[in-house]
């Protein structure tokens, strides 16, 4: 009987020893909670997109409070909450203007049914993988895979795979984020200012008699589109135009010359 007595005492007296060591541990090396941090972060999204460049919007909040980065960093970050955050964080003479929102658009529209292939790839269903195989099935050596790893990776579910396995971005639900645009191996993907209707949707840099071998719609660097914009905001640039978006007006008259129709307007 004493024997189990001794052991009761032992145990509750090692217990009781343990409680107050982890009591005293949990004040001493407590994570302290910055009430600033958390009314910052409670202004941000709280979509933990990691577009912003940190893992998570607390983290975000915590960067902005140290001044590593400014709230218009945060692709979804609307007027008011900007406003909120610089009265928080002490900046009220630092107020900047959000940046124009950008969207994602495709600069390929060579789907299977518009260009040739190399042979059948049979492998994993992810772009990454299939542009380790001689640089994936297309012909051309731009063109989109087709896979939709950037489907995949969308955050926000903003990009499905049409019927031609090509991708298409929903402006209503597209941040502009780029976690697409980082993950494509190809670079088929790219950001440009919301309001601006009007792309190159072709990447290829190819001589133009490479390209038609290869794809119907692609840029042949014909050069037609640089003659018929008015405001000179179209380049032509090792076989392939670009646009200068501080020009373009969207008057799509790029577009209505283009004789591959490699140049593509939303209205």
């Amino acid at each position: 009987m004493n024997t189990i007595i001794l052991s009761l005492l032992t145990l509750g007296s090692l217990g009781l020893i343990f409680g107050l060591v982890l009591a005293y541990a949990s004040k001493k090396f407590a994570v302290q909670i910055y009430p600033r941090i958390e009314k910052v972060a409670g202004l941000l999204p709280g979509a933990n997109c990691g577009a912003c460049g940190f893992p998570n919007c607390q983290a975000a909040a915590a960067a902005l409070i140290e001044g590593k980065t400014e709230a218009d960093s945060c692709v979804l970050i609307e007027e008011e909450a900007l406003r909120d955050i610089t009265k928080i964080i002490g900046q009220k003479g630092r107020l900047r203007r959000l940046k124009e929102k950008k969207v994602a658009r495709l600069i390929c529209q060579g789907g299977k049914d518009q260009t040739e292939e190399k042979y059948i790839y049979q492998g994993v269903k992810d772009c990454r993988v299939a542009d380790l195989l001689f640089g994936g099935e297309k012909a051309c050596p731009y063109g989109c895979l087709g896979l939709g790893t950037c489907v995949q990776e969308c955050p926000f579910g903003a990009i499905t795979l049409d019927e031609n396995n090509l991708p298409v971005i929903d402006e209503d639900k597209c941040t502009g984020c780029g976690k697409c645009v980082q993950v494509c191996p190809k670079e088929v993907l790219t950001l440009i200012p919301k309001s601006k209707k009007v792309w190159v949707a072709c990447g290829s840099r190819a001589k133009g008699a490479q390209v038609k071998k290869v794809c119907q719609v692609g840029c042949i660097g014909c050069g037609l589109c640089v003659k018929a914009c008015k405001v000179s905001a179209i380049i032509l640039e090792n076989n392939l135009v670009r646009i200068d978006y501080q020009k373009c007006t969207n008057c799509g008259d790029c577009v209505e010359v283009c004789p591959t129709k490699a140049i593509a307007i939303c209205l």
